[in-house]
């Protein structure tokens, strides 16, 4: 049976602008317009705008559901506030990471990704009580406890040092109040949405939420009022060349559901002294100590590192390259790998088996890249 992709509300525009167009977790996106070195530099030094669209988001109702299929504790998530957590196994394994919404008629938004997005309702929906998630609802996809709304909004994403003048302008909202890891509702450009300030490229910058019949507009209102600030529409390639920099993980390379949180860093996700599922074997291998973690690297050579690669050192593999690329911004090349805990610190010297060759590489420590704040 042959699936078809899914299009976001975006895609004529996307083809419009000439994006090159790719397969990405089951959705029609754009790779890049232009080239991924100008639009990563376009979103390090102006603006840039992502469509994100593809993003999954599920709106779960009942707050002791949340609180059992999420690592962190969501008890003191106040109505406007967003935490980064996971969705872990019963094995502790990573299902997902996703971003918290509190909203404000009670429970939680979150948002998952895309590929993800139809497993983790099913998985959420499964943990739900037959009581609490037994009635019909209209919106959405599910009912009761746990909804799954994402085919219903676009998500555009404007990110950079001038993202956030360039939204103030198109909004009657004050965004000086809205820090980082806060959402609000308002209008841009005229359109209703949701202003979240999180973001997945080590800038500063906005997420909004529309409905799928406003996203053109909305789009095409940044972009215009964007020009005289350098904007660009950056695609997939410029977005993991920017997550990588800023350290951060991406749910199929770096993590999976056979990654424990604490291999991959990411011990602050987790509330240990809460229940959820997966608690306890996390907390075990907590105890017993880890046979790998995840580090970041830098080549010390021009060699690229990829996905999949071999670490090594003294002639034998000792890891493998999770995320591997060039670094436009840092101007050497940089990865993320598993290794012993023994190789992972910063400083010491390995190999990344490129081709048959050993190209030299040094763990250092993550992020590679941290924007700089204004004084």
């Amino acid at each position: 049976m042959v699936v078809t992709a899914e299009r976001t509300p975006l895609h004529d525009e996307h083809v419009r602008l000439g994006a090159q167009m790719t397969n990405f977790g089951g959705w029609v996106m754009p790779l890049q317009y232009s080239s991924i070195r100008e639009e990563h530099r376009a979103v390090r030094e102006a603006v840039g705008l992502f469509d994100l669209s593809h993003m999954g988001e599920l709106r779960v109702r009942d707050e002791n559901l949340a609180q059992r299929v999420v690592t962190r504790d969501l008890a003191r998530l106040r109505t406007g506030r967003i935490q980064y957590a996971l969705l872990c196994n019963e094995e502790g394994g990573v299902i997902d990471d996703v971003l918290v919404y509190a909203v404000a008629d009670g429970g939680f938004l979150l948002v998952v990704n895309a590929g993800n997005q139809d497993g983790d309702f099913g998985w959420i929906q499964a943990h739900a009580s037959s009581s609490s998630s037994a009635s019909p609802s209209g919106e959405g996809q599910g009912g009761g406890a746990v909804l799954n709304v994402g085919r219903d909004w676009a998500l555009v994403g404007v990110q950079g040092p001038r993202a956030v003048g360039l939204v103030q302008r198109l909004t009657k909202s004050e965004l000086g109040g809205v820090k980082y890891y806060t959402f609000i509702e308002g209008k841009v450009a005229d359109v209703p949405c949701v202003i979240s300030r999180t973001g997945y490229t080590g800038e500063d910058g906005f997420e909004l939420f529309c409905g799928n019949t406003d996203a053109v507009r909305l789009w095409r209102a940044l972009l215009d009022e964007g020009e005289a600030d350098g904007i660009r529409p950056a695609g997939l390639g410029a977005r993991d060349t920017l997550r990588l920099e800023a350290g951060m993980r991406l749910y199929g390379s770096d993590m999976d559901s056979h990654t424990n949180p604490l291999e991959a860093g990411l011990d602050w996700t987790l509330s240990l002294d809460k229940e959820f599922i997966g608690r306890d074997a996390i907390a075990r291998a907590r105890r017993s100590g880890l046979s790998r973690q995840l580090v970041g690297f830098k080549m010390l050579d021009r060699s690229i590192p990829r996905h999949g690669y071999a670490l090594v050192k003294d002639g034998r593999p000792v890891g493998t390259v999770s995320s591997g690329n060039v670094s436009f911004t840092l101007g050497y090349n940089i990865g993320m790998a598993y290794v012993p805990p023994a190789l992972a610190e910063p400083g010491t010297r390995v190999g990344v088996d490129v081709r048959g060759t050993a190209a030299p590489a040094e763990v250092v420590a993550l992020p590679f890249y941290k924007r700089p704040h204004p004084k």
